[in-house]
């Protein structure tokens, strides 16, 4: 019985003296970026034992969201943590159901202020430049073009069109060669309206496109835009832009080789380069270079993780130290490399560099530089309340323009009346 007894102390004495508190994060990310996420957290649950990250698979970004705040009504177990897409910033403030990570830093004495890209600071940050979640996932749009087809047009491989002036003479080559589809785009209100805004840095709304107001109207039918979009109906009359679709159909088809240049998302490479079969290049998006603050930055398309108001103080701790975990430069820099994102902190971008990763792979660096200026009220990012739906609206003028239905201008000026309604009815 002594022995027994003795048996049971020593047993007890090794084991913790409670176990791990969980910390429950939800998140919208399946296939491979979903196991780079569960890898991640394993990695952090063995670095400690004080707590354990438990992550949920909830659906797409907009599922995300609509189970938080379904949640606001009790209905539902709370994470500690949810990932909310760039979009869906202002809804998320406006529910009240989060703590600034501004606040989760000062409560918990945890150091959450890593140094990030300009564009990424700027766009998840208050007006004090007080960050309000923590920076997750990253891209921005860039320019793909196949280099074998640029050859067989006797276009050089290493000098993609630099301005919008110098993109007709290449697009001509390359239809002329038997490119039926010679520049297409995805992601087309987010690519062509509010990133070809900021790149020239010109209003989408006002108040700072929604970051510095309570009442932003949007603004984006200007006389860049409107040249920009009656330039693409031009060429997609004389074939030498074509309309993809909604989704992923634009990196499909140039992944194919059916389409020769591409704007689309920087997080696209990955996928690119396993699918592609051909030699591409990636590129800085081309600018009207007749606009005085052209190129200036593009706009930071990703996702942030918000911790949660009304948990336990213990459990900010443990939110607290994963944000800080996630914050490492080392960790940062290899989330980049595994999965397509941007670098979001300096310090991830340059031990990236210095590991030599852009050497070998030199188009990924091109999303980066994009980021690095300084935003200006009109760069720094889109806070609109509905904004989602907003997108859904100018995809629909924009077919319009596409089909023959409207004029450039008509259309820009109903996607801005429609979502001017559309924000009046949000408030």
């Amino acid at each position: 019985m002594k022995k027994s007894l003795l048996a049971i102390l020593l047993l007890c004495a090794a084991m913790p003296s409670s176990a791990a508190e969980e910390i429950r994060l939800w998140h919208a990310m399946s296939g491979p970026l979903g196991a780079e996420l569960d890898r991640l957290v394993g990695r952090f649950n063995a670095s400690q034992q004080e707590y354990r990250v438990v992550s949920y698979f909830q659906g797409p970004y907009d599922e995300v969201l609509a189970d938080e705040l379904e949640l606001r009504k009790g209905t539902r177990r709370a994470p500690h943590i949810v990932q909310v897409n760039e979009a869906g910033t202002a809804d998320m403030l406006r529910t009240g159901a989060a703590r600034p990570l501004w606040q989760l830093a000062h409560d918990t004495g945890q150091a959450l202020d890593a140094k990030y890209l300009p564009a990424v600071s700027a766009s998840f940050a208050d007006a004090e430049g007080r960050l309000l979640a923590l920076p997750f996932t990253g891209a921005t749009p860039v320019l793909y073009y196949n280099r074998d087809a640029f050859r067989r047009a006797k276009l050089d491989p290493s000098k993609p069109p630099h301005t919008w002036y110098e993109m007709p003479k290449a697009l001509g080559a390359l239809v002329e060669t038997g490119h039926a589809c010679a520049l297409t785009a995805a992601s087309q209100s987010w690519v062509l309206v509010e990133n070809m805004s900021a790149w020239h840095n010109q209003k989408f709304a006002t108040q700072g496109n929604g970051m510095d107001g309570a009442n932003p109207r949007l603004a984006f039918n200007t006389r860049l835009m409107v040249r920009w979009i009656s330039m693409l109906s031009s060429w997609k009359k004389s074939g030498y832009f074509s309309y993809s679709g909604r989704e992923n159909q634009a990196e499909a088809r140039f992944a194919s080789g059916e389409c020769a240049v591409l704007m689309a998302s920087s997080a696209s490479y990955a996928e690119l380069r396993r699918s592609a079969r051909f030699d591409f290049g990636v590129a800085q998006l081309p600018y009207y270079d007749d606009f005085d603050d052209a190129p200036q930055n593009t706009l930071i398309g990703g996702s942030a993780l918000w911790a949660m108001a009304g948990r336990q103080g213990s459990d900010y701790h443990g939110v607290a130290r994963f944000f800080a975990y996630l914050s490492r430069a080392d960790v940062q820099a290899e989330w980049h490399q595994r999965t397509g994102d941007v670098p979001l902190t300096t310090a991830a971008y340059e031990l990236t560099r210095k590991q030599g990763y852009y050497r070998a792979n030199p188009g990924q660096e091109v999303a980066v530089r994009q980021l690095m200026l300084k935003p200006t009220e009109d760069s720094k990012g889109i806070r609109l309340g509905g904004l989602r739906r907003i997108r859904g609206i100018i995809d629909e003028e924009l077919e319009a323009v596409w089909s023959g239905a409207k004029t450039p201008l008509e259309a820009l000026n109903a996607a801005v009346r429609r979502g001017n309604q559309l924000l009046d009815k949000s408030r």
